[in-house]
């Protein structure tokens, strides 16, 4: 009697252990890709030869930097530096020129051979990372999480010129334009090549043979920047001036370049910057070029 009574209370117990797991919500897991990187991401994301850059956690393809982020090499004597001196140290200044409420970056200097050239120390805005890529290690600066938000305008950082002379070296910066929206969905990479020339160059601010003449100054008599210069193709010119902290007023951007005699005239006033020591940024048909300016 036991066995034949046994057997309907299980198959009732069966019945009301399934109706109850049918009637159970269904809890449905979420993912996203990789942990938010608000303190700086892995080494390995400059977006140098060899390597990835923010997209590799970030969506959207990258875009094209130039404009975007502005890199200024400053000598001790806080003068834009165009060649390096060997074993000399630079303070490096790199700003977003949209100053998004969220962002961040990753960058790194190499030789024309891919390899570390001297190498980087941190301040208070930036940190300082390692990578192995290529079976050789790389330094590289990048933000971290008290750094990421439109409160920093300029991210610095301390490099040490290569102790011998290795040719001109490239920096590479990849910039993330972030929407804040905690994932990494809609967001813009920006990624962009800065060189700074060999000790042996000679580098001067008309370094490209068909941008000549170059001359930029600030005019007491008319309170105006005034930059003039010869080309010989057709283009766009863009005029900066940035503050010692690295603060951007854009001047003229992306006005016509015409081949010949080329004359730019910035009027200031009050609302555009005090008396002091500023940096005038060119970029003329895809070229950079700097001066330093006193405006009285």
């Amino acid at each position: 009697m036991k066995k034949t009574f046994f057997l309907p209370v299980l198959c009732i117990a069966c019945c009301l252990f399934l109706f109850a797991f049918r009637q159970s919500p269904i809890i449905e897991m979420s993912y996203h890709k990789s942990p938010l990187q608000s303190n700086g991401p892995a080494g390995g994301k400059s977006g140098a030869p060899g390597e990835q850059n923010c997209t590799a956690c970030h969506s959207g393809p990258a875009q094209d930097g130039t404009t975007e982020n502005t890199l200024l090499i400053l000598d001790a004597n806080n003068q834009p530096a165009l060649a390096y001196v060997p074993g000399n140290s630079y303070t490096v200044n790199l700003v977003m020129a949209s100053d998004p409420a969220k962002k961040g970056f990753q960058a790194t200097v190499l030789s024309s051979t891919n390899v570390m050239a001297g190498s980087f120390t941190s301040d208070a805005t930036t940190q300082i990372v390692n990578a192995t890529i290529s079976g050789a290690q790389r330094n590289y600066a990048e933000h971290k999480a008290s750094s990421n938000t439109s409160a920093t305008q300029a991210w610095t950082w301390s490099w040490t010129a290569p102790s011998t002379n290795v040719g001109n070296l490239t920096f590479y910066v990849a910039s993330n334009k972030a929407n804040n929206n905690g994932n990494p969905q809609g967001d813009a990479i920006y990624l962009s090549q800065h060189i700074i020339n060999a000790p042996s160059s000679g580098a001067s601010l008309a370094e490209n043979a068909t941008i000549s003449a170059i001359s930029m100054f600030y005019s007491a008599e008319s309170e105006s920047i005034i930059m003039t210069f010869e080309a010989l193709q057709q283009g766009v010119v863009s005029l900066n001036i940035v503050d010692l902290n690295g603060k951007i007023i854009t001047l003229k951007q992306n006005e016509q370049v015409i081949i010949g005699q080329n004359k730019h005239v910035f009027k200031l006033t009050s609302r555009n910057l005090k008396s002091g020591t500023y940096i005038l940024q060119a970029l003329i048909n895809g070229n950079q070029y700097t001066k330093t300016i006193i405006v009285n």
